[in-house]
């Protein structure tokens, strides 16, 4: 059994990801799962939530946003509708972004699209606490 997996990390945009890896860890539907070489074959859904993956002793973090993961004994495919690297993450807008959503949350104005607003906070939320994991910054909460 190899002791590393090949991961791919691709957004509509592009590839963002090509890397040999030792462990993945992806936000799967029914949760966080822990991908080591050797797991067995599966087709995941994504959430809303951080991908991290070690190599070499470093390890990388990104905020994604929906998508499918592939898992192979020996590689992840990850398709993502969204995802970005820790260093990308405009952390500015991302403090913002949450300043809004839960603005519009304690306005609750008759039409609020409440599903739409949560979504936005907690994306906001998963885009600091990625920023802030990696070392780029410190969420404000």
């Amino acid at each position: 059994m190899a002791d590393t997996l090949h991961l791919q990390i691709v957004t509509p945009d592009k590839l963002l990801v090509r890397d040999d890896a030792d462990q993945v860890q992806i936000p799967g539907k029914s949760g966080y799962l822990g991908i080591l070489p050797g797991h067995a074959p599966l087709i995941t859904a994504l959430m809303l939530g951080e991908i991290s993956y070690s190599h070499a002793g470093a390890t990388h973090y990104f905020a994604v946003a929906w998508g499918f993961a592939e898992v192979l004994p020996d590689k992840v495919t990850i398709l993502a509708d969204s995802a970005e690297r820790a260093e990308d993450i405009d952390v500015k807008r991302a403090q913002e972004a949450k300043a809004r959503a839960e603005e519009a949350l304690r306005q609750a104005a008759p039409d609020l699209d409440y599903d739409a607003v949560q979504y936005a906070l907690r994306r906001a939320e998963v885009r600091l606490e990625v920023a802030a994991r990696a070392g780029h910054t410190a969420a404000a909460h």
